[in-house]
Parts: C-alpha cells; sequence; structure tokens
C-alpha cells in the first residue's frame, strides 16, 4: 500500500489526559503528527480533534480502531484529502517600513488573498488561510524581507460526505 495524507476526526467528551493516550497511540506506531486542532464540534458537550498523517489508509485504519478503544471517544474516522474540505491559517509579523517601502510585498499581499490584521510603528501583521502549500509558498514569497514571526494552525477541515455521527449524536445526547 501506498502512503498518503489521511485527516483523523475524532469525537469525544472533552476529559483531561485525552490528548496524551491519543499522540500515546501515535508515539507507539512510531507515526509522526503532522498537524493537530481540537476544538468544540457542531455538538454540544463534544469535542473534535482533527489529525493529519501521512501513512497507509491500513495504518489509518487501525490508528483509529485503536483511538476508538480510548472511553471517552466517541467515533473516530479517517479521511483522504479528496473526501475532505481543509484549510489553515497563519500569520506573519515583517518590520513596518517594508511595507511602505518595498513594493513586491504589496503585490504579494494582493495576489496571495492574504489580509493585514494590524499596522503598528515597527511592525505589521498579516493573516493568510488556505491550503498548506499556498501558506508555504507565501512563506517563501515574504522570508527574502525577514519575516520577524510565523505562526501557522492546525488543519481545520469538513467532510464532503454526511457525517451520521452528527444525527445519531445529537438524538443520543436528546435523550439523556
Amino acid at each position: 500500500m501506498e502512503k498518503e495524507w489521511f485527516t483523523i476526526s475524532v469525537y469525544s467528551e472533552n476529559n483531561v489526559g485525552l490528548l496524551n493516550r491519543i499522540s500515546g497511540i501515535f508515539l507507539k506506531r512510531h507515526i509522526n503528527i503532522e498537524s493537530l486542532n481540537v476544538s468544540k464540534s457542531e455538538i454540544d458537550n463534544v469535542s473534535k480533534f482533527t489529525i493529519v498523517n501521512y501513512v497507509t489508509e491500513e495504518t489509518a485504519r487501525k490508528v483509529v480502531g485503536q483511538i476508538e478503544k480510548q472511553i471517552e471517544v466517541i467515533k473516530a474516522f479517517y479521511h483522504t484529502d479528496d473526501e475532505t474540505i481543509f484549510q489553515e491559517s497563519a500569520l506573519f509579523k515583517i518590520k513596518s517600513d517594508l511595507l511602505f517601502d518595498e513594493r513586491q510585498i504589496q503585490n504579494i499581499i494582493k495576489d496571495s488573498n492574504s489580509q493585514i490584521v494590524t499596522v503598528a510603528r515597527d511592525f505589521f501583521v498579516l493573516a493568510k488561510s488556505g491550503r498548506r502549500s499556498e501558506i508555504e509558498e507565501m512563506h517563501d514569497q515574504l522570508k527574502p524581507y525577514g519575516i520577524m514571526q510565523f505562526v501557522r494552525s492546525g488543519r481545520i477541515s469538513v467532510s464532503k460526505e454526511k457525517m451520521n455521527i452528527s444525527s445519531l449524536l445529537i438524538e443520543e445526547f436528546k435523550e439523556n
């Protein structure tokens, strides 16, 4: 089997220590977590972990099975990139004088569909949302001008197909 990018979605109760146990599953299998995001989900009192890694489908299936054995985990899924809609976000902090002195900076901002979040005397901050490759391209374009600080979020994603978990859990939580 060939390796490919998988997004693992984990729906769980919000309990202390679960992230540690889930990351331990990847550690035991020597799988690098490329991206991780945890947030509330569309279901009240249910958290959603979004984990990205580069593995075979068999490995993704086994990892999901191990994750589902955790008591607090309600359900876990894995999807290929073609089965999801996803984005990341990034912030770039750059010296302010470059915004006015370097015409190319203005072109990068316009061409990348990024936004100026704030401008201060010594720096300005750009925000960019999109695919990882788009953010990396913008990073490469800005690097020669000197990036003071850079941060990128983990992937956020939704599946293209209907997630039956939502309707099942909403009904279950209504009963309780």
